[in-house]
């Protein structure tokens, strides 16, 4: 009864009875797009009261891009591209794909950033050309808010010597206090400091690790993929480790070439398609020129369209020749995922590590790691 309330409208109501929190976030967001059909009301359906395309209804507060993200999150993908091909051909709501002032006027975010990954199949080339901005802007604040955090995580331990540097993070309280005693001001209550202490610390001593980053790229992960290329940029080049970025689907796509360039790296994503994890954890072992020295990072939701028994078998090998397997459900900045616990349940039996993380916890975690 609930499909038939989603398909009739509000109308309907009456006999199909109400709907969920979810199936009323679905009827907003097809309400948003076939509730303004010229034929609907005529035929008295997906029109609801509260639908109406009048002034203030919210409907007419709902953007495009509030819109792609909705219907991203709420509907499988088969019926997200037969949505946005309504929105583009049916009902021309052109600014979600020909408009320049959509991305003109819109501040860069990483939501915004997302709907862009999600439809640039479908964009113009000057279309494009304004949406590699967009991707440029939202990049480069990521970058600047998670490459020292990500940088931090590998900085050595503090050593017992003084330091000529003054950095913030490495400042010695205790002895600059003890050292400037003489200084103190009873009555201002006041200690005047002459002569500041830093700690100074060690460089981490780091073998050659490799780090193999393999990232689901279905619709679902978009964040994870965005945080998971700005990660892998921020690990390039780091003393002892070797960073590979893998994209996969049903087929596998090596991006390691772009990991120092996230923008190209990102415009080359194609987000959508099945989802075979097996096969790109076999690619990943591939990679691998020594195993004890390994760290696979498996960036996924775990909804395999693939053998499930072969992924199972290749995560057993890789934990069982010594490398280090993880399966990030989420890699972003909210780290709130959504996935197959099942699976996710299975691949830890199989020796793997499983949870969500930011990329500064997954910078600390392969810190960790490499520093032992």
């Amino acid at each position: 009864m609930e499909r038939w309330r989603l398909i009739l409208g509000a109308p309907a109501e009456r006999c199909t009875g109400g709907l969920d929190r979810l199936a009323a976030a679905r009827d907003a967001a097809l309400e948003w797009l076939y509730g303004r059909d010229p034929g609907a009301g005529r035929r008295g359906v997906r029109r609801s009261g509260g639908g109406s395309r009048s002034g203030g209804s919210e409907a007419s507060r709902v953007t495009p891009v509030d819109w792609l993200e909705d219907v991203h999150r709420l509907f499988p993908k088969e019926t997200v591209e037969r949505l946005e091909r309504d929105a583009v051909e049916r009902y021309g709501i052109d600014e979600i794909v020909t408009d320049p002032e959509v991305l003109s006027r819109v501040e860069p975010s990483p939501a915004l950033l997302r709907a862009v990954l999600r439809t640039k199949h479908l964009m113009n080339p000057e279309l494009l050309s304004l949406a590699r901005k967009l991707v440029e802007a939202v990049v480069r604040d990521l970058m600047s808010r998670l490459r020292p955090e990500v940088r931090r995580a590998f900085t050595g331990a503090r050593a017992p010597g003084r330091s000529r540097f003054a950095l913030a993070r490495n400042f010695d309280f205790r002895s600059t206090v003890r050292a400037n005693l003489a200084h103190y001001q009873p009555e201002r209550r006041r200690l005047l400091i002459e002569r500041p202490y830093f700690h100074t610390r060690t460089r981490r001593s780091l073998q050659q690790w490799q780090l193999v980053l393999l990232v689901d790229q279905s619709g679902s992960m978009a964040g994870s993929v965005i945080h998971s290329a700005v990660t892998a940029a921020c690990l390039w080049n780091l003393p002892g480790l070797r960073t590979h970025l893998v994209a996969f689907d049903t087929s596998v796509v090596d991006l390691t070439e772009d990991v120092s360039d996230p923008v190209e790296l990102l415009m080359r994503v194609q987000l959508g398609g099945g989802t075979d994890i097996a096969r790109a954890v076999d690619y990943g072992a591939g990679l691998l020129d020594n195993p004890r020295r390994s760290i696979v990072v498996l960036v996924s939701d775990f909804y395999e369209g693939g053998d499930t028994g072969r992924l199972l078998r290749g995560v057993r090998r890789l934990v069982e020749q010594g490398a280090t397997v993880l399966g990030l459900a989420a890699l972003d900045e909210e780290a709130d995922p959504v996935y197959d616990r099942e699976l996710a349940g299975r691949l830890v039996g199989s020796g793997a590590h499983v949870g969500a993380m930011t990329p500064g916890e997954l910078a600390a975690f392969v810190a960790e790691k490499v520093g032992r």
